[in-house]
């Protein structure tokens, strides 16, 4: 769901887009500041010794990679941050910066250990207890990531925690409670931003409970909140071809390209063409995976996916083992699992879907998977008629 997955490709999974909500960073869409008023670059100008400022433009710096879909942002947050650390290397604030940028480029290890820093430097950190649940969901360990959004919780209510708990709560299954915070995150936002956000990720609950009438509700009214939110845009793109309104998502999805060509998108786009008879062009797609790497983003998992259903099954166990061993999460081991089913090594393949599916988590994908993994071994076990697996980057974790 949370594919903040995000930033290299924003999947990402569900983090990204977690992690840089509440850090240091002004809200995407905030307002530029008034006439006269001094910007931050122009403040670091006059006082080039502000390391909390220097850690504010990084974490500006990674959330225009998210925004902009452009990965050389990270380069420029990576620089602003080394300022920063040069000036007060064990300030909670340029760790959690550190951590805020580790998390963007998928190296979740590191996310968490800076962030674990920055608490020990600051307890009472609730951005760095956000960094922390991110990192420990990406990592597996979902008690861990609990504990933090908990904590979360208690020292700033808003939206941030609300949609890291949303997160928790759908991850146990619980889509009561994942809407309740979604609800609680929709009633706090005070900005478009943070409206358009909510309102989205309440279009991806709707979406992937199959419900696709709803969740294109919602991502209209995210519109509504702030036009240029392209996520939602995407949402509105995934719900017409769900819902088999091919030609009208074909139409919606260039619009979204042309926007962000992100690998989720370009994928998603590729798959509806390939679903409506028409050729998939990965011409593109394959550039932003090459403008990724340089930029020292990655992202093994969309290229898993990618190559278990587009390309080489081989390949994909390469990558899928790659981000299993960095961040043995529920999504790193579907991916694997997945791969491995391709590449014709059932039985191998079933460990991982069972981890993937092991919390209670109803993601149409992961149950796909494991169904299909078990009934290639003999088991019968029914699939879901509703689930499209032509389409089964749009039912991802978007």
């Amino acid at each position: 769901m949370r594919s903040l997955l995000l930033l290299a490709g924003l999947v990402l999974t569900g983090a990204l887009l977690f992690t840089v909500f509440g850090v240091a960073a002004a809200p995407a869409g905030a307002p530029a500041p008034a006439a006269g008023r001094e910007t931050l670059q122009d403040r670091l100008k006059r006082l080039p010794d502000d390391h909390r400022g220097w850690a504010q433009l990084g974490v500006q710096y990674v959330d225009q990679a998210r925004i902009s879909g452009d990965p050389s942002y990270y380069t420029k947050a990576e620089g602003a941050l080394d300022t920063a650390a040069r000036l007060s290397p064990r300030d909670d604030a340029v760790l959690t910066g550190q951590a805020t940028l580790a998390a963007g480029r998928h190296e979740f290890a590191e996310a968490k250990r800076l962030a674990e820093r920055a608490l020990d430097a600051n307890a009472y950190s609730a951005a760095a207890y956000g960094v922390l649940a991110d990192a420990r969901v990406q990592l597996g360990d979902l008690r861990g990531a609990r504990e933090a959004v908990e904590r979360m919780l208690d020292l700033r209510p808003g939206v941030a925690s609300f949609a890291r708990a949303s997160y928790a709560a759908e991850l146990r299954g619980d889509l009561d409670g994942a809407r309740r915070y979604l609800q609680y995150a929709h009633e706090d936002a005070r900005v478009p931003a943070d409206l358009a956000y909510a309102r989205h990720q309440l279009g991806e609950l709707a979406l992937h409970a199959h419900d696709f009438e709803t969740a294109d509700r919602w991502y209209a009214r995210a519109l509504e909140a702030d036009p240029g939110y392209t996520p939602a845009l995407a949402g509105r793109a995934r719900a017409a071809a769900l819902g088999g309104r091919l030609d009208e998502a074909l139409t919606r999805y260039e619009g979204v390209v042309r926007r962000l060509p992100l690998p989720q998108y370009l994928i998603e786009q590729g798959e509806v063409r390939l679903k409506s008879g028409l050729p998939a062009d990965w011409t593109l797609l394959d550039a932003q995976r090459d403008l990724l790497a340089r930029t020292g983003v990655r992202d093994d998992l969309t290229w898993a996916e990618f190559e278990a259903d587009h390309g080489d099954p081989d390949e994909a166990v390469r990558h899928a083992r790659a981000e299993y061993a960095r961040n043995p999460g529920l999504i790193a081991a579907d991916a694997l699992g997945w791969a491995l089913f391709k590449a014709d090594r059932p039985r191998e393949a079933l460990r991982y879907a069972k981890q993937a599916t092991s919390t209670g988590w109803r993601h149409p994908v992961l149950r796909y998977h494991r169904a299909e993994i078990e009934r290639s071994l003999g088991r019968d076990v029914p699939l879901d008629p509703r689930f499209d697996p032509e389409l089964a980057t749009l039912a991802r974790f978007s």
